[in-house]
């Protein structure tokens, strides 16, 4: 009688410690997948902007203070893609020759550009013309200036203060989940639906890998339905 107590305890002891076990692993699955999800945010990319939201950005820059300064930064990211440290460390005389002519390709050098590679940065007709017009409203006589200003500093921007800056210029706009890698990421997604090739993105966007060109790119239906056109 005594041995059959035993075991039927024994017995009972081995369920809750099964039970214990299986509700540990269940705990355990769910904080992995809270941790996952934590992650999935930090690494989510920036919003891509169609050209309404863009509007609403720049009608929005448009009724405040450095109006042309602003304009052309943001624009600086949506036109050719460049990267906010980038952005941040242009001179005039990356953009503009002695004689006043703004050039159709920046020379960024080493010290210029993510991971110390120097690129050629490729600007469109487009961004040309707000370049005339925002190096009009500034002092052009020093080409070794920074080509934008910041009214904080003499030196100009640097990426962590542009990144703020871009941040806000956004959300006070009104768009959501934008940031500043968004102007480079519809630059690559605008090209790609157009039917660019990913070996040309790759080497607009400066990137050494096909890999990192393609996690650029947002899929969207508009993209879907240009494809399936082509049957």
């Amino acid at each position: 009688m005594l041995w059959s107590l035993f075991n039927r305890m024994k017995l009972q002891m081995k369920i809750i410690y099964e039970e214990g076990l299986e509700k540990h692993k269940q705990r355990s699955h769910t904080n992995t997948n809270k941790l996952f999800d934590l992650k999935e945010k930090k690494v989510s990319q920036a919003k891509t902007l169609n050209e309404k939201e863009l509007k609403k950005v720049l009608n929005y820059i448009a009724v405040r203070k450095h109006a042309a300064r602003n304009r052309a930064m943001l624009l600086t990211t949506h036109y050719c893609g460049m990267r906010v440290g980038e952005v941040s460390a242009l001179r005039i005389g990356n953009v503009m020759s002695a004689d006043g002519t703004i050039l159709n390709e920046v020379r960024l050098q080493p010290d210029q550009t993510k991971g110390k590679h120097a690129r050629t940065v490729f600007l469109p007709e487009k961004l040309r013309r707000e370049l005339i017009v925002y190096l009009a409203t500034i002092d052009r006589s020093d080409l070794t200036k920074p080509l934008f200003y910041s009214q904080k500093r003499a030196s100009g921007w640097n990426s962590n203060t542009l990144c703020q800056h871009f941040h806000w210029l956004y959300r006070n706009a009104g768009i959501e989940g934008a940031s500043s890698h968004s102007g480079r990421r519809s630059f690559i997604t605008g090209l790609a639906s157009k039917g660019v090739g990913v070996r040309v993105l790759m080497s607009l966007a400066g990137h050494r890998s096909i890999q990192t060109t393609q996690a650029y790119i947002d899929i969207n239906d508009d993209m879907k339905r240009k494809a399936v056109e082509l049957i």
